[in-house]
């Protein structure tokens, strides 16, 4: 046992240098989409990888109130993807910035992996987000959310200790594309509660928001939104470069004459 731990705490440790930047073809590419489409889709498998999104949310939210200085009072996770972050601040604005980054930071963080997927950092994207987990121990205040967190170390550490560092950034791009998708299921489910299930707004961060500053529900959400798609579009930039690679045919009009 003590060989294993200190076997994954060198690979922890030496996954913060940047390994050799992964060749990416065009083919792989669009297998890798389609594998992260199908994690973040089908009820199947959302079953499951939603509940990473949802840790992501929550862990959003205690990071931004961290950075303001308030104290955090735990986080509550269930396996209906639904979950609580408690904060203590005197100042509003301090809980505002927290209440607002949830929805978008999943797509912020999978936007984060793409990139060192792609720039031979995904070795040490996977050593910091293990770490990150362990230490978000600290702040789980119920049973089912310390059975979540531990299946998500556990599933870290196994990537941790069996993927080599030169498959690390292809992993890295699945579950951040993964993520970024996961971001937009979940901001339309954000929508449709505001729409058909009124009924559920209390558990809405857009209607917190709204409550807290009288700015409408609506605008948080297109704010939501807004860094949600630059996300998208910072990892557009990567995947942009693999497609360009494609050798470029022109249209052959009628006749067989380019056209």
């Amino acid at each position: 046992m003590t060989n294993a731990a200190e076997t994954w705490w060198n690979r922890i440790a030496a996954g913060f240098t940047q390994s050799p930047v992964p060749h990416v073809t065009v083919t792989e590419l669009a297998l890798v989409i389609l594998l992260a489409v199908a994690l973040s889709l089908p009820r199947v498998t959302w079953r499951y990888f939603g509940l990473m999104a949802t840790v992501t949310h929550e862990l959003g939210h205690a990071f931004a109130a961290l950075m303001t200085g308030q104290r955090v009072g735990g986080i509550r996770l269930s396996l209906d993807h639904s979950g609580t972050t408690t904060t203590y601040s005197r100042r509003p604005l301090a809980a505002v910035w927290s209440t607002f980054w949830g929805y978008p930071v999943p797509a912020v963080v999978g936007a984060a992996m793409v990139w060192c997927g792609f720039s031979g950092w995904g070795p040490a994207a996977m050593s910091l987000g293990t770490l990150i987990l362990l230490a978000s121990f600290l702040f789980i205040r119920n049973g089912i959310g310390l059975l979540i967190t531990a299946a998500a170390v556990l599933a870290a550490v196994l990537l941790v200790l069996f993927v080599p560092p030169e498959f690390n950034g292809h992993v890295m791009i699945v579950l951040g594309l993964a993520l970024l998708v996961a971001a937009v299921r979940d901001l339309g489910k954000l929508a449709a509660v505001h729409v058909r299930r009124r009924d559920r707004l209390a558990t809405s961060d857009a209607y917190l928001l709204s409550r807290a500053t009288r700015v409408p529900a609506g605008v948080w959400i297109v704010l939501f939104a807004a860094v949600v798609g630059a996300a998208w579009w910072f990892a557009w930039q990567p995947l942009s470069q693999v497609f360009a690679s494609l050798p470029h045919t022109p249209w052959q009009g009628p006749g067989g004459t380019p056209a």
